[in-house]
């Protein structure tokens, strides 16, 4: 199953529907910073990468406009960044 992620800039999220619910990374941005606060994915839909797609999408999203991000959310600062070395140099301390 290939899920499209959509990168809703209103609500400061990215999404992936999934049969009426949604799976989210969310954000704020200050200045050139986006801060990842936030993933989501409901608990059936769980264990299947979900998350790890849309933090990697979230990070794509950030190198590619030049900005930097400072990961609040417990799973992108542990999990995701110890599985992805590559997107270390986008990440700005949380001080």
């Amino acid at each position: 199953m290939k899920e499209a992620i959509r990168h809703d800039e209103e609500q400061h999220r990215f999404v992936i529907a999934l049969r009426g619910q949604e799976a989210l990374l969310a954000y704020s941005q200050k200045g050139n910073v986006l801060d990842f606060y936030r993933t989501f994915v409901l608990e059936g839909f769980r264990g299947r990468g979900l998350a790890e797609k849309i933090v990697k999408t979230g990070f794509d999203y950030a190198k590619q406009k030049g900005l930097k991000v400072l990961p609040t959310c417990p799973y992108v600062s542990g999990p995701f960044l110890k599985r992805h070395e590559e997107y270390r140099a986008l990440v700005v301390d949380q001080n």
